[in-house]
């Protein structure tokens, strides 16, 4: 079983070195308060290295997975997810199922053929933590590795 990380953008796009926006553009993490879910490999973690200072990430739980793509979740950009599109399209018969797949590493986004690979998300209630959004998590900030914590930043921004 592995670890399936949220990886939201905190930062937007002016001065952003090419390889880098390329590296955005690969999670489709195009625009500021973009959300993705990935599961944990060696690719996946240097990815997250290089991409450090543009996003933040953590570990998913169950809940965090499911509201996300219950509230969030988009076959087409006007177009929300339903239970019935997962059980045509999918194996699973319902969005819940395939959120607990998730959350468990057992199942990726393109599990379900026709889902959008990210989620659009409101800027979080009460704002990002006091250090703001040009330093690093562990001093205060919002940017890069924070855990279990996601959780908490992303149920203010669904």
């Amino acid at each position: 079983m592995s670890k399936v990380y949220v990886v939201v953008r905190v930062r937007g796009e002016t001065h952003v070195k090419k390889t880098i926006a390329d590296s955005l553009k690969t999670l489709g993490l195009t625009r500021k308060n973009h959300c993705t879910l990935i599961v944990e490999n060696e690719s996946t973690q240097g990815l997250l290295q290089k991409i450090k200072d543009y996003v933040t990430w953590g570990e998913a739980n169950e809940g965090t997975v499911g509201s996300l793509l219950a509230k969030r979740g988009r076959v087409s950009i006007a177009k929300p997810l339903s239970d019935d599109f997962v059980k045509e399209n999918s194996a699973y018969p319902d969005i819940k199922s395939f959120a607990l797949a998730l959350s468990k590493g057992e199942a990726t986004m393109v599990s379900v053929k026709g889902l959008k690979n990210y989620f659009r998300l409101n800027p979080p209630k009460k704002g990002f933590e006091r250090g703001g959004i040009k330093y690093p998590f562990s001093v205060g900030g919002a940017l890069g590795y924070r855990g279990e914590k996601i959780n908490d930043l992303v149920g203010r921004m669904v």
